[in-house]
């Protein structure tokens, strides 16, 4: 099923599984390894903050924007999410510090070069429920009660204009699935 899903809905999602596998999807040759990455911030404009690990290589080598997948996950949770989008690498010192979302300590870290912040604008979001290994009586209301609000979320395509929508693929295991 494909829609939109407000942005504080996905910062949501995105704060509860917290890690992430970073890809850059770039066709450089010399591109940002793949890493796991724990989210920063999620900001009010859709772009999600991370620290990376500053590779051997110089850092004016890499491409300073460069397409990514995040791979959002976390043991125990019924769902996990693919986050598509442009990441930019921030290492302007005066950026850096005029960054009002992230904490001193991390400011430090990058403009001291021993880290780089990034930032992920999000293009589209996959979010994907894996099958339950137990159904349980929380189980089947937290189901009714993710479908109920589905049908109200994609049934107003035009919502409210001033919250940010993001597309997003939304794929459910068959056996949970209800008919309309």
């Amino acid at each position: 099923m494909f829609g939109y899903l407000p942005l504080t809905v996905i910062e949501e999602k995105v704060r509860d599984l917290e890690n992430a596998l970073f890809f850059s999807l770039s066709d450089a040759v010399l591109k940002i390894p793949t890493c796991v990455v724990k989210l920063l911030e999620a900001d009010e404009i859709g772009q999600l903050w991370f620290v990376i690990p500053k590779p051997s290589q110089f850092i004016h080598a890499f491409d300073k924007t460069f397409p990514v997948e995040l791979d959002f996950f976390r043991k125990g949770r019924d769902y996990y999410m693919k986050i598509f989008g442009k990441a930019i690498l921030v290492n302007d010192p005066e950026e850096i510090n005029n960054i009002e979302c992230l904490k001193e300590k991390t400011k430090q870290l990058a403009m001291e070069n021993e880290s780089i912040l990034i930032k992920v604008k999000m293009s589209h979001v996959d979010y994907v429920e894996k099958e339950s290994t137990r159904i349980s009586t929380k189980t089947i209301l937290h189901l009714v009660k993710n479908r109920i609000y589905r049908w109200f979320q994609f049934s107003h395509p035009d919502g409210d204009h001033n919250l940010p929508k993001i597309p997003v693929r939304v794929r459910y295991p068959s056996n949970h699935s209800f008919t309309n």
